[in-house]
């Protein structure tokens, strides 16, 4: 199992991806993160969940798009998005193919997560912030992204102008009081819910 910062080839360049193993003891579960459509994987609710994550026995992985590394902020078609983020947690899954695989990340990321979630072998999906619509286009709905059969967490302020996913057959929401999309102000309870979700199913200790 590789740690740090590591690159990673996909059909369309180069993915980055930071690798942090549990802090103590073998992983008990692969988490795979994938950071919004122009932010990275630096943003405070990837990092709380990872530190959280770590430190129960969880390794998780943070994807940077290609178009990320390649210095661009504008994202790459859906496609593009979903074929590279295939190519990387492949080849995590081969780093670390006895433990379940967990997949998520917020918005954009998230969207890519649950598209690529079944086909993947993914046991569960972390959405954090999923971009249910355009900010003022309700009639754009994504919610059909998140009907995968995999179990799912949603977690989403409930000032989101993206809007707020239902919660579904496999499917749990979460509503975050006063936060909006960014889910800045509590990214610490924010992930304690999420490493709740994933003790609950034997995914962290």
């Amino acid at each position: 199992m590789f740690r740090g910062d590591q690159i990673v080839d996909t059909p369309r360049g180069p993915a980055r991806v930071d690798l942090d193993p549990p802090d103590i003891g073998s992983p008990v579960g692969l988490l795979v993160l994938g950071h919004g459509a122009g932010g990275g994987v630096d943003a405070p609710d990837l990092i709380a969940l990872r530190d959280q994550a770590v430190a129960s026995g969880v390794a998780v992985a943070r994807v940077t798009q290609p178009y990320r590394v390649a210095g661009r902020r504008a994202p790459a078609p859906a496609g593009q998005l979903d074929e590279c983020w295939s190519a990387v947690v492949t080849t995590l899954t081969e780093q670390l193919p006895e433990v379940p695989l967990v997949v998520g990340g917020r918005s954009s990321g998230a969207r890519v997560a649950c598209r690529g979630a079944v086909a993947l072998g993914a046991a569960g999906i972390v959405a954090l912030a999923f971009p249910l619509h355009p900010p003022g286009r309700p009639e754009r709905s994504r919610a059909a992204e998140l009907s995968t059969g995999v179990p799912t967490l949603v977690l989403n302020g409930d000032r989101d102008p993206f809007g707020v996913p239902s919660a579904g057959a496999g499917v749990e929401v979460v509503l975050r009081p006063g936060e909006g999309h960014d889910l800045r102000k509590d990214p610490v309870g924010t992930a304690s819910l999420a490493l709740a979700w994933l003790r609950g199913r034997g995914w962290a200790r």
